[in-house]
């Protein structure tokens, strides 16, 4: 994993205004992104290019909702393994990756191996992907946690 120790470049101050800027609207041109920056639009886009290139911005994507969707439900599920060998870690985290519903796939430390965001269409769909964790391989405890609201989902992080 790169850090800005390594060989991405070091950020300064317009650099994160590029960045905290995107983060709240990704969609905004380049010459409306150089305003905010106080720069001219030719080295705003030489930046946000070089922050791509670096892995700083690793894409672009559209925030839709998922109740608007047909995605009722959002849950995590905590799941211990029978084994930390790294076969077996690997191994769920290739299995969950083909599961659409799996929305983030995160390895954790204390209380469990593996920290799972999924959406369900309903309460029985819940079950059902909540049956097909306890069921899958290797897999020795899985805790669910469905949300009631969430009051703060920010992107990124603070700059």
């Amino acid at each position: 994993m790169k850090t800005l120790l390594d060989d991405a470049p070091m950020l300064d101050a317009i650099d994160r205004r590029i960045l905290a800027e995107l983060q709240q609207d990704g969609r905004m041109t380049n010459v409306e992104l150089a305003q905010r920056a106080g720069i001219s639009a030719p080295p705003c886009l030489r930046r946000v290019r070089r922050l791509e290139e670096a892995g700083v911005i690793r894409g672009y994507h559209a925030d839709s909702d998922p109740q608007m969707l047909g995605w009722e439900i959002t849950f995590f599920a905590i799941v211990g393994l029978e084994s930390q060998k790294e076969t077996v870690l690997s191994g769920f985290e290739k299995l969950v990756s083909d599961w659409p519903e799996v929305r983030e796939c995160h390895m954790i430390r204390g209380g469990g191996d593996f920290l799972l965001r999924l959406v369900a269409r309903d309460t029985a769909h819940e079950n059902q992907l909540t049956q097909r964790l306890t069921g899958a391989p290797a897999v020795a405890k899985v805790q669910t946690l469905q949300t009631i609201r969430t009051s703060r989902n920010l992107a990124g992080v603070p700059l």
